[in-house]
């Protein structure tokens, strides 16, 4: 007997923004429906308005509980949690939006913790309204690392070309080069080379960015970050056999590894990372948080205000978000999928 199909809990986001919209197109993909079980934790009447502004004809079914989904052609499932006003305007921020988009994480959570999803897939939420709602995290990585009980996690971002994880994300340039420490070092790549595996890379060559230009050069930039902080890691990782490489140069690390030199880049800081996957891939790239009791993936853009209610979001990097999170999820693909 095939081994079912993993159950995705998909939170719907901001609803004032594109997540609506992008949620909908891309739950009625063919290719989605062959990959996994989606359900929205979200807002029924939302979706429906998301439909009608794409000209799609659908079923949004509400459900009780993931497990009790059916899932047919063009039907939407949503455990519906009502929370939105019901003239909620599209692309405006909005305190109670804020406030709904941290209730379906929060029901993901739960939902997760419990075993009852294989994993999560999240819409964009806006952190100005999530804040306005007095929910004061900087974003859907250190939410549901709170909201799991997990005490550390990594963000990681994949594209076509380059995938890096970041060993410091949210946190100011100079707090991020004190964070930095061998022990969190060595914690990030091994959760970044635990996800590769997971995968289907089953032996990753992992190149590691340095702090400094140039990695230091020996000593020419900086005060010897990469010897204290970077090194010791590495010698440590290579001696289990995980196949880490540096301190890197940043500025050459991401070409090299957009060649296919490397199958992931190590980054110490948000920009660092940030600024070349952004570059190469932005249009469908794929936010993943490892370390959370099931891999969490979202889209790599935002809310997109400007455009929200207008029809016109592009769904492909929902559909990729929602295509490696089956691919990498706490039970197995079927082999008929």
């Amino acid at each position: 007997m095939p081994t079912p199909l993993p159950l995705i809990a998909v939170t719907m986001g901001d609803g004032a923004g594109i997540g609506p919209e992008v949620v909908v197109a891309a739950l009625l993909d063919d290719a989605v429906l062959t990959r996994c079980r989606p359900v929205v934790i979200g807002d029924a009447r939302r979706l429906r308005e998301a439909a009608r502004v794409l000209g799609l004809d659908c079923e949004i079914a509400a459900v009780d509980h993931p497990r009790d989904a059916e899932f047919t052609p063009g039907r939407v499932n949503v455990v519906d949690l009502g929370l939105l006003p019901v003239e909620l305007p599209w692309g405006k921020l909005s305190r109670f939006a804020g406030d709904a988009a941290y209730a379906y994480i929060r029901r993901a959570a739960e939902l997760a913790v419990a075993g009852e999803v294989h994993a999560i897939c999240t819409a964009p939420l806006n952190k100005e309204a999530l804040h306005a709602a007095g929910h004061l995290y900087p974003g859907h990585t250190e939410l549901l690392a709170h909201l799991t009980g997990t005490e550390e996690v990594s963000m990681m971002l994949s594209t076509e070309k380059v995938k890096v994880i970041h060993v410091t994300t949210h946190i100011g340039l100079i707090d991020a080069v004190h964070r930095i420490e061998p022990g969190l070092v060595e914690r990030t790549v091994r959760r970044g080379h635990e996800a590769m595996v997971r995968a289907g890379t089953p032996n990753p060559v992992i190149g590691v960015c340095g702090i400094n230009p140039h990695a230091g050069e020996n000593g020419l930039f900086g005060y010897g970050e990469e010897d204290e902080k970077i090194v010791p890691a590495l010698e440590k990782l290579r001696a289990d056999g995980v196949d880490a490489r540096g301190p890197l140069p940043a500025d050459t690390a991401f070409f090299l590894a957009s060649r296919g030199d490397y199958d992931l880049i190590v980054a110490m800081y948000h920009d660092q990372g940030h600024g070349p996957v952004k570059v190469l891939g932005i249009e469908a790239g794929v936010n993943l948080t490892v370390g959370l009791p099931v891999i969490r993936t979202s889209v790599d853009h935002g809310t997109a205000f400007d455009i929200a209610g207008t029809g016109t979001a592009e769904p492909g990097s929902m559909v990729e978000a929602l295509r490696q999170a089956a691919g990498m999820a706490t039970v197995p693909i079927s082999p008929a999928a």
